[in-house]
C-alpha cells in the first residue's frame, strides 16, 4: 500500500535532501503545500493529520508546535530537530548503536532523528561503554568538524556569500552549553557531560568526530585492538556502518567535492605503545547525520529495506 508523507519544513537544507532521497520511490507519495500555504496553520494541520508519516525539518519550537497540532493517532512522526532527542516517549532514531533499537523504531509512532555530531560520538562511545571497555564516568572530550551546510541556510550564505571566502575555520559552542551535549551524555550512559568542541570548515558537507582516549590512565580501559574488535562485532552485518580494520591510515580528509553519502565509517587508531587511542567517525552531516538517517528511520517504520533510497 502506498503511504503518504508530509515533510514539514521541506524547503530547508535537510528537507530538500530528504525529498531528493524519496524522489522516484513508488512506496510513498508526498503531500506538498503550495508556497502560500506552507506557514498557514490550517493547511499545515490538515497535512499533518492526513499523512501516514510526517518528517519535521523545523526549529525546535516549531517542531513542538507541529507535534501538538498532530492529533491523529495514526500519523507517525520523525522529528529531525533537537526537541525530542532525550524524551523518553520518543524512540531514538539511531537503529545501529544499541541492540534492540531497530525494533523499537519499527514499532514507534514517535521517532527523534539523532544529531549529526552525536551520531559520530555515540557510534563509537556507546558500544564501548556498554561492553565496559571504557568507563562511564570519564570526562570525555569530543573534537569535531563539519561542513558548513550543517548550519542551514544562514551559515551557507555566510560561507558562500560576499566575504565568505575569508572564512577558513569557525569554532563555536564556546559557552560549553551546546544543545547536542545532553543527547550525547544520555544515550551513551555517561555520568559526566563530555566537553564538546565543534567547528565548521570550508567544505559544503562532511563531518569528522574524534574522541581522544589516554587509556594508560583510564580505569577499566582496554587496548585499541580490543576496542576495534568490539565495535566490529557490534556493527557486524550493518549495511551502513563500517569499522575499518587498519590501525593507522595516513590521513582522513573532508573534501570540498565530497558526494552525498549515507554511510558511517569508524576508526580506532592506537599509539605504538597502545597507551593512547583516537576514536574517529566520518560521515556526511546531511546524510547519516540528518536526511539519510530520517529516510532510514522512515524505511524501518514502514517495514521496508532500511537502505532503500540511500546512497551507499
Amino acid at each position: 500500500m502506498i503511504k503518504t508523507i508530509f515533510i514539514d519544513g521541506a524547503v530547508g537544507t535537510t528537507g530538500l535532501e530528504i525529498a531528493d532521497r524519496l524522489s522516484g520511490r513508488a512506496e510513498f507519495t508526498q503531500i506538498i503545500l503550495p508556497d502560500d500555504k506552507r506557514k498557514d496553520p490550517a493547511a499545515r494541520r490538515e497535512a499533518l493529520n492526513d499523512a501516514d508519516f510526517v518528517i519535521l525539518c523545523l526549529p525546535d519550537d516549531a517542531a513542538k508546535e507541529a507535534v501538538a497540532m498532530t492529533t491523529s493517532t495514526t500519523t507517525r512522526i520523525i522529528d529531525a530537530s533537537t526537541a525530542h532527542r532525550v524524551d523518553q516517549n520518543w524512540a531514538y532514531g539511531f537503529p545501529e548503536f544499541r541492540n534492540g533499537q531497530h525494533d523499537r523504531i519499527e514499532g514507534a509512532r514517535l521517532v527523534s532523528n539523532p544529531g549529526c555530531y552525536p551520531t559520530g560520538f555515540l557510534a563509537l562511545v556507546a558500544p564501548l561503554v556498554k561492553a565496559r571497555l571504557i568507563p562511564d564516568d570519564w570526562p570525555y572530550t569530543v573534537n569535531a568538524v563539519s561542513g558548513y551546510s550543517g548550519g542551514g541556510k544562514a551559515l551557507i550564505e555566510r560561507f558562500e556569500g560576499e566575504g565568505g571566502g575569508d572564512i577558513g575555520f569557525r569554532t563555536y559552542g564556546l559557552d560549553l552549553d551546546h544543545k547536542h551535549v545532553p543527547e550525547m551524555q544520555r544515550h551513551a550512559g555517561l555520568a559526566l557531560a563530555p566537553i564538546f568542541s565543534p567547528a565548521v570548515v570550508k567544505a559544503f558537507r562532511g563531518m569528522m568526530v574524534e574522541i581522544p582516549l589516554p587509556i594508560s590512565v583510564m580505569p577499566g580501559s582496554d587496548s585499541p585492538d580490543e576496542m576495534r574488535e568490539a565495535l566490529a562485532a557490534h556493527y557486524a552485518g550493518s549495511p551502513l556502518v563500517t569499522v575499518h580494520a587498519e590501525m593507522a591510515p595516513s590521513e582522513l580528509l573532508i573534501l570540498n567535492t565530497q558526494e552525498p553519502s549515507d554511510r558511517l565509517d569508524l576508526y580506532v587508531m592506537g599509539s605504538p605503545k597502545g597507551d593512547q587511542v583516537r576514536l574517529m567517525a566520518m560521515l556526511d552531516n546531511l546524510g547519516k547525520g540528518a536526511s539519510g538517517a530520517a529516510v532510514q528511520n522512515l524505511n524501518i517504520m514502514a517495514g521496508l529495506d532500511e537502505t532503500a533510497g540511500l546512497r551507499l
